[in-house]
């Protein structure tokens, strides 16, 4: 069995008063999730999480201290993957997706990311992140 590991982040901006976070379109299966990737050799997990946030969104974030997810599932038959998510304060609301991964970009309301959401483990991440959101001053 092969055994992946992915660092990524839930991004969010306060915008009016309200918390957004951002979601982006996977190219290859059209599902929305969370920018992520996969642990360069050398990196902790929260360099690969802001490298690859960069790299997929074009912004630039802040990793909150205090959060840290890990969902584990199974892409395929004999594999297994573990992705840690860290929550994310964007220091940038300009978005550029990287075109060969990401088909669209969306900031969204962290109450309204259920109806975009397929997975229940990326909804259950968003409960999580908000509630961590919510104590933060």
């Amino acid at each position: 069995m092969t055994h992946e590991k992915s660092c990524g982040g839930i991004v969010y901006r306060k915008f009016h008063g309200n918390t957004e976070i951002l979601l982006i379109k996977h190219v290859k299966s059209g599902y929305w999730s969370f920018p992520k990737g996969h642990v360069e050799n050398g990196e902790t997990e929260e360099e690969t999480a802001k490298r690859e946030i960069k790299e997929e969104t074009g912004i630039d974030v802040y990793i909150d201290s205090g959060f840290r997810e890990t969902v584990t599932y199974s892409p395929r038959k004999d594999s297994k993957k573990d992705v840690v998510y860290f929550v994310a304060r964007a220091r940038n609301y300009d978005y550029t997706p990287q075109l060969e991964e990401i088909s669209d970009i969306r900031w969204v309301g962290i109450g309204q990311a259920h109806n975009l959401l397929v997975y229940d483990n990326d909804k259950l991440i968003v409960n999580k992140a908000k509630s961590f959101i919510a104590l933060m001053k």
